[in-house]
């Protein structure tokens, strides 16, 4: 079910209309004191409004832009049962993604084929195994990669 997820401004009010819905490294529509709060994840802050509220949790799969979520519809079908969260294995294995990507020669071709695919495997590996003690784990790893 579709929310609005809280987020602080970090890019340009009219990237929608310039640009892919993935960010790239270097990506010309992130402003300078975007960067700072991508970068060190305090852009992420803000969601904790959405916990409280129950739209989140502090774990779970991070929510996905529905272009995306259709690319995938059939493996989205399971991962969309579970609240959504703040942090998941998949922030810990693409912390950088806008690095990664800005590596690549097509970023949304290498998104779609190799980085989506392996954020499903890892959502559904965390449905697999959700629990408190799970989430716990991701919380720790979390606060070791920043």
């Amino acid at each position: 079910m579709p929310y609005m997820m809280i987020k602080f401004r970090t890019m340009t009010v009219d990237a929608p209309k310039r640009g892919l819905e993935i960010t790239v490294g270097g990506d010309p529509r992130i402003t300078g004191p975007g960067r700072f709060l991508r970068k060190s994840k305090v852009d992420e802050l803000p969601q904790l409004i959405n916990v409280l509220k129950g739209d989140m949790s502090i774990v779970g799969p991070r929510p996905e832009v529905r272009k995306y979520v259709e690319a995938m519809k059939d493996d989205y079908s399971r991962i969309l049962t579970v609240r959504p969260g703040i942090t998941d294995y998949a922030s810990i294995m693409f912390r950088d993604e806008e690095g990664l990507l800005g590596k690549a020669v097509d970023p949304e071709k290498m998104y779609l084929a190799e980085v989506l695919p392996r954020k499903v495997a890892l959502n559904l590996e965390y449905i697999s195994k959700m629990g408190l003690l799970e989430d716990v784990r991701i919380i720790i790893r979390t606060l070791a990669s920043l």
